[in-house]
């Protein structure tokens, strides 16, 4: 399942994610996270899904790049960025973004989420509210159980789950599945009471068929004090790369504006 959304985010032709010329290094908290850097101007960080890469954003770069110095990177145990020990959290890759913007010299930057990185996204806001200027995340969750997921995609992940945790001697390539699927399977825990300490503006996104129920995208939204929420019709789980143009465009506008405060007069216009 991971492998077959991995050949739908990426364009095999996009050199975002593989590009020998930019791409670095950074020793993060005992691993070397890849990075790679483009344009100039306010530091615009991307964190993917799951399994995924910072090449799963090609379809932004290009359109971001014009105004902002955009970052992708792969998250720990994923991509590029190797880690073969045995624990794997969304805590833990939150601090590594954190971390890479230290690295950079970057006190704080726009940042944008999907999925897993949607996670990740809200983990950097409740944990290091600093270094978050403006947050977008789409698909996230903050649990991993059939109030934020269909039944269904929990039947199917639980067979890979149950026989990759049982089985003995597992291969590099099994480990690194395991600790994959495992976070899917057993995390976020993310409480309400700290969705409502995030203090910078949100966009909250997600498709009105995701793989993350509307209701559960509706709650984040709910309890983030500065946040719009964005349900984009006959839409899935892969907004950035499906409706690309408006995604980008919206996320731009977001980025650009001040949050508007909403008083009760307001919400008639």
């Amino acid at each position: 399942m991971m492998v077959e959304f991995e050949k739908m985010a990426n364009d095999p032709k996009s050199i975002y994610g593989k590009n020998k010329v930019v791409g670095k290094y950074y020793n993060i908290r005992g691993i070397k996270m890849y990075t790679e850097v483009y344009g100039q101007g306010q530091p615009l960080l991307f964190i993917h899904g799951n399994g995924g890469s910072g090449g799963n954003f090609f379809k932004q770069v290009p359109y971001f790049l014009k105004k902002y110095k955009v970052i992708i990177a792969d998250s720990r145990a994923q991509g590029k960025s190797a880690d073969r020990g045995d624990s794997l959290s969304y805590e833990m890759m939150a601090d590594d973004y954190a971390a890479l913007l230290d690295a950079m010299k970057i006190d704080s930057a726009y940042v944008v989420g999907w999925s897993d990185g949607g996670i990740n996204g809200l983990l950097m806001a409740i944990r290091h509210p600093q270094k978050v200027k403006k947050l977008a995340i789409t698909g996230a969750n903050l649990r991993p159980d059939n109030s934020a997921i269909p039944q269904e995609l929990l039947d199917i992940l639980m067979p890979v789950y149950v026989g990759l945790k049982n089985k003995p001697d597992k291969n590099e390539m099994e480990n690194g599945g395991y600790k994959l699927v495992r976070l899917l399977m057993e995390q976020p825990h993310i409480p309400l009471t700290d969705l409502q300490k995030i203090n910078c503006p949100t966009l909250v996104i997600g498709g009105d068929h995701d793989v993350i129920r509307e209701e559960h995208t509706m709650e984040i939204y709910k309890n983030i004090p500065k946040a719009y929420l964005w349900i984009l019709p006959n839409s899935g789980h892969s907004t950035p790369i499906k409706y690309a143009d408006e995604f980008n465009r919206k996320i731009g506008e977001f980025f650009n504006k001040p949050y508007r405060q909403f008083e009760i007069g307001d919400k008639l216009f």
